[in-house]
């Protein structure tokens, strides 16, 4: 179900300015990248001419067949494979950059799918990151996100969180926040997923 509700729905997030938010997230990037939880391959077209190519890990069948239909029309070589954020089907070290956006939030474990990105990216690498998180503790957006959290709606939305809070569990991984902006999604919006982040961060063992 929440695969037909997002391939519905996420068009009509992209002309509400999720496009520029991944131009935003993507720009800059070079060399062989890994996309966790790439969905219907919405971000393939914004990729720079610098990336020489994609890994795009998409677990979902019916987005996955959308992205092997959206790969077609990227101006970058896009490989769209079966897989898990906490299993990626990469050997160690093999991508420059990894890119997550709007998939954090759902994964089972943040802390095995960040191990996982630790441990395919090559020395220096970094990852992208564009992820609606946890509100500011005490505030009433964050009592909502931990009402909906209970009761509804990881049911509802494929497992997602609203509340999680991913910064922190990337710096627990041993990620360096390089790069951060905070700011609520749309930006009137009283969703509990309205809170965002998004940044760049590389690993604290390596020099980027």
């Amino acid at each position: 179900m929440f695969a037909r509700l997002y391939a519905w729905l996420s068009p009509k997030m992209e002309q509400a300015g999720v496009a520029q938010l991944r131009q935003r997230l993507l720009a800059g990037l070079t060399g062989r990248v890994v996309e966790v939880g790439a969905g219907n391959g919405l971000n393939f077209r914004h990729y720079p001419p610098e990336v020489t190519g994609v890994v795009a890990v998409e677990p979902e069948p019916r987005l996955r067949a959308i992205a092997h239909q959206a790969a077609q029309q990227a101006t970058v070589p896009v490989q769209v494979v079966d897989g898990l954020a906490q299993a990626l089907p990469l050997p160690d070290a093999s991508v420059d950059a990894a890119v997550v956006s709007l998939v954090l939030c759902s994964v089972p474990s943040q802390a095995d799918a960040l191990a996982e990105l630790c441990r395919v990216l090559r020395p220096g690498g970094q990852v992208r990151f564009l992820e609606h998180v946890a509100a500011e503790p005490g505030s009433s957006m964050r009592r909502a996100q931990q009402v909906v959290d209970r009761f509804l709606w990881p049911r509802l939305f494929g497992g997602c969180r609203t509340g999680r809070d991913t910064v922190a569990a990337m710096e627990q991984a041993g990620f360096r926040i390089e790069e951060l902006s905070r700011f609520r999604f749309p930006p009137r919006s009283v969703f509990p997923s309205a809170p965002h982040v998004l940044g760049r961060a590389v690993r604290t063992d390596a020099e980027p």
